[in-house]
């Protein structure tokens, strides 16, 4: 129960500054684990330095660790915001570098909220492993992100460690790399505490990276099986490469572009599908005349059924005369129109206009804001009696979204129309695919994305990428994939686990730990008084409560 007496402190194993570089040494090492770098090793010891920091901190210290290690990997890691807010802002680039570093101090929020939730709990007398664990997963589950990323990221070129995804998505994958991280860290706490290393539990935590590791080697073979067993269809997929501004100004070379791309796989053999790019289509047309228009104008002699992205335009009665959708079209071998997808997660100011779907007026103030709405359904794309999990820009970096899309409808296939030319040939499109990988584990089912200037890529049920573009080329691919139609432990639960846990972690940091009964003092010499035989999770010399009016203001 909860007890009004202060909390308990440990001393900080660090001193300011140099617990302060810690932190930033956990940001950079992020960062150079992260997608683009991809020098994943440092995954499974980039948070350690920042876990010994944390070690004894005050909730607020802690929050400013937290937020200078997720300050400074943002500020890395999201540099190609730089160049994207000077291309299309105007702005001089010392007043983008502000936006810039507004946006990533922000985004550091998520550490911050860690580096928080996990003093308190300290300080109300739990373990530190279980907080910042919980926390851990909390934060990334909890916290709100304008460009979404998730620690898992960085071990994405390896499959085998990716598998316990079908059970907990992205937070579990991430929580064998946080035992490592933990393991690293004991070998320095212990060194700072001068005592002897827990090599017990050094070894346990390991094991769950070990656990997972060979938990992908055994389900891999099998998923493996299940596709060979499976129905087979070809599938390609077409990147027309058109800059932002072509895109606009010349709507028919793109267009032109698509279709010849379409022709030239077509010559070298049927298929099945094939999936153009978010807005492929630039010209915008009423969305009651668009099925007959695009049966016309080309899906009726493509001679494949194509799922390829346009804008639709409705009248409404209002201040805004009319609202525009990011749609997904889908057409059958006839060029009949046969299923519609709209984008729902759209991004503020740029397509749409926040709360001026309820207060049209506001557009008369902002009159350049976008006009896109968002869609309603969730329904995947139906083709004959298979059905497309369809999603478009970084929605597939939304494992809840995409869950939900699965299930919404029988579903055989996921694919993800995108452009990420808006951020130039950086290591942004690299990062967006491997942030989407993990959809195609969490659900067993193959993933095609197609994306205007790249990274284009066909994705198989484990996560691995049978085949992909490069950046700003014009080009297109073939692969023969499976109709898969399964169900995963994530697809059913979802995020509600990691909620939960994020519950968990508030009532840490808000509920104090009754100590434990006093038992007797122990003999010299005895194992019960030999700190190196079996010392409790956060004993040490380091870690003795500082008395009542030392306890310092939260």
């Amino acid at each position: 129960m909860a007890s009004s007496s202060p909390p308990a402190q440990v001393a900080p194993l660090l001193p300011p500054r140099v617990a302060l570089a810690a932190a930033a040494g956990s940001g950079l090492l992020y960062f150079l684990a992260f997608p683009g770098i991809d020098a994943w090793p440092l995954g499974f010891v980039a948070l350690a330095p920042l876990i010994v920091a944390l070690r004894g901190q005050t909730p607020r210290r802690a929050a400013w660790l937290g937020w200078v290690a997720g300050f400074v990997m943002t500020m890395c890691g999201f540099y190609w915001l730089l160049e994207m807010l000077e291309t299309f802002s105007g702005f001089p680039k010392a007043l983008c570098l502000v936006f810039m570093a507004i946006l990533c101090a922000y985004q550091a929020g998520r550490i911050a909220l860690l580096g928080w939730l996990t003093a308190r709990a300290e300080q109300r007398g739990w373990p530190f492993g279980l907080a910042f664990g919980v926390a851990f997963a909390g934060s990334e589950v909890a916290f709100p992100l304008l460009f979404p990323w998730t620690y898992a990221a960085t071990v994405h070129q390896l499959p085998a460690l990716n598998q316990v995804a079908e059970f907990g998505g992205p937070i579990l994958v991430a929580l064998t790399l946080v035992a490592a991280n933990f393991a690293v860290a004991e070998l320095v706490v212990a060194r700072l505490q001068r005592r002897a290393a827990r090599a017990r539990l050094i070894l346990a935590l390991l094991a769950l990276p070990a656990a997972s590791a060979l938990y992908g080697a055994i389900r891999i073979p099998m998923i493996d099986a299940r596709v060979a067993a499976a129905e087979k269809i070809q599938v390609g997929l077409v990147q027309a490469n058109m800059s932002l501004l072509a895109k606009r100004k010349d709507r028919s070379e793109g267009l032109r572009r698509h279709v010849d791309l379409t022709r030239d796989l077509l010559r070298e053999g049927p298929l099945d599908l094939v999936v153009w790019s978010e807005t492929s289509v630039m010209s915008p047309q009423r969305e009651d005349l668009a099925p007959l228009v695009y049966r016309l104008e080309f899906a009726s002699r493509l001679g494949v059924p194509a799922l390829f992205g346009a804008v639709l335009v409705r009248e409404v009665e209002d201040a805004r005369k009319y609202v525009l959708f990011n749609s997904a079209l889908l057409t059958d071998l006839q060029g009949q129109t046969v299923g519609r997808y709209d984008k729902q997660y759209l991004l503020a100011f740029g397509e749409y206009l926040p709360f001026g779907e309820t207060f049209p007026k506001l557009y008369e103030i902002s009159a350049n804001s976008g006009r896109f709405t968002p869609g309603k359904t969730y329904e995947p794309l139906r083709l004959g009696d298979k059905g497309l999990a369809t999603f478009i820009c970084y929605e597939d970096i939304i494992p809840s979204f995409v869950n939900r899309i699965v299930n919404s409808g029988e579903t055989d296939l996921l694919v993800n129309i995108t452009n990420d030319a808006w951020f130039g040939d950086t290591t942004e499109p690299w990062i967006h695919l491997a942030l989407a990988k993990l959809r195609a584990v969490e659900h067993r089912r193959f993933f095609v994305r197609s994306t205007n200037s790249g990274v284009s890529a066909f994705i198989d049920p484990v996560g691995r990428v049978i085949k992909h573009t490069g950046t700003f080329q014009m080009e297109s691919a073939r692969a023969e994939l499976a109709w898969l139609r399964t169900s995963t432990p994530f697809s059913l639960w979802g995020e509600l686990p990691w909620w939960l846990v994020f519950a968990a972690s508030v009532g840490l940091a808000f509920w104090r730990r009754q100590p434990p009964a006093q038992r007797p003092e122990a003999a010299p010499g005895s194992a019960a008084a030999d700190p190196g035989s079996e010392p409790a999770l956060e004993s040490g010399p380091g870690d003795e409560p500082a008395p009542p009016e030392s306890t310092p203001s939260e």
